[in-house]
C-alpha cells in the first residue's frame, strides 16, 4: 500500500465503489458543500485506488472526493493506492467506507451484502467481514425481493420509508402484490406497518381490514419507561398501566411494578 499523487485522468469510478446514490445520506452536506469545504480547507482524506492492468486506476473508496476535485478543475488527487486480493475484498471495503462515514442509500447496501454474501455462503462470515450484523445483512438483502418499481423509489425523497417494514413487506408478499400492499401500509408509522403486515400474514384482504382497524387507532401505542424497563402498551391497556404506575410511583412496589409489566409482555 503506497499513498501519491495520481491525476484525475487516470482514475475511474469502479462498479467496486458500492455508493451508487450520491443523494442518499446528503441532506446536510451536498457535492457542492463538499467543493467548498475542499476549496477552503484542502482534502484532508485520500481516496482509496486499485492500479488496473491498463496502468489506469479504479477508484475504491472517495467517490464525492474525487468528484468535488474534479468540479474544482484539480489535475491530480492524492490517493491510497491498494492490492486486493479479489474483488469481493475491493467490495468489502467499499461498503465499510461508505456505512461507517456517511448514510448509504439501501438499495446500495442490498446490493453490496449480495455481492460479498455471494463469496462466502454465509451470513456470519459477511458478519464479520463487514462489522454488521447477520440479521442486518438478511434484512437488507430480502429488500432485493422487493418488485423494481419500490426498488426505484427507494433511492427517492418520496419513495417508501422504513427498512425493517419494507423487508418485511418483500418477505410475505408476492413481487405483484408488493404494490398493492404498500399502499395500505402508507401514512403509518414504521412501528405500526410492521404489526399490520404481520398479523396479515401475507393476505392482502387481511391488509385492508387491518388498515381500517388501524385508522380507528387500534394500534396505537404508548412507550412507558421506569425501572430500566420499557415496553410497548396498546391502548387498551394503558389506563391499566397508569394505575400500576402511579402505584410505584407512591409506595415504591418495585415487585408489583415489574409483575404487571411480565403480564403485559
Amino acid at each position: 500500500m503506497e499513498i501519491k499523487e495520481i491525476k484525475l485522468s487516470e482514475i475511474r469510478i469502479s462498479d467496486l465503489n458500492t455508493r451508487k446514490d450520491l443523494e442518499a445520506g446528503t441532506e446536510d452536506s451536498s457535492l457542492i458543500d463538499l467543493v467548498n469545504s475542499i476549496k477552503g480547507k484542502g482534502l484532508l482524506s485520500p481516496i482509496t485506488v486499485r492500479k488496473s492492468r491498463d496502468n489506469t486506476y479504479d477508484l475504491i473508496v472517495g467517490q464525492r472526493r474525487f468528484l468535488a476535485c474534479q468540479k474544482l478543475g484539480w489535475a491530480s488527487i492524492p490517493a491510497i493506492v491498494r492490492d486486493f486480493s479479489d474483488d469481493t475484498d475491493a467490495t468489502i471495503l467499499s461498503l465499510i467506507e461508505n456505512v461507517h462515514r456517511a448514510d448509504m442509500g439501501s438499495m446500495d447496501k442490498a446490493r453490496a451484502y449480495r455481492a460479498i454474501y455471494e463469496k462466502y455462503k454465509d451470513y456470519n462470515k459477511v458478519a464479520s467481514e463487514t462489522g454488521v450484523s447477520a440479521p442486518t445483512i438478511k434484512k437488507y438483502l430480502s429488500l432485493l425481493n422487493l418488485t423494481p418499481s419500490i426498488q426505484e423509489r427507494l433511492s427517492t425523497s418520496d419513495g417508501p420509508k422504513g427498512t425493517e417494514a419494507l423487508s418485511k413487506l418483500a418477505e410475505l408478499y408476492k413481487p405483484e402484490e408488493q404494490e398493492g400492499a404498500l399502499a395500505r401500509l402508507s401514512g403509518f408509522s414504521q412501528q405500526i406497518q410492521l404489526e399490520m403486515l404481520k398479523r396479515s400474514g401475507g393476505d392482502l384482504t387481511k391488509l385492508k381490514e387491518l388498515k381500517d382497524q388501524a385508522l380507528e387507532g387500534a394500534f396505537d401505542i404508548h412507550r412507558c419507561r421506569s425501572l430500566d424497563e420499557c415496553v410497548f402498551i396498546p391502548q387498551e391497556l394503558l389506563g391499566l398501566v397508569k394505575q400500576v404506575v402511579k402505584k410505584f410511583e407512591d409506595e415504591g412496589d418495585t415487585q408489583t411494578f415489574k409483575d404487571w409489566v411480565k403480564k403485559i409482555k
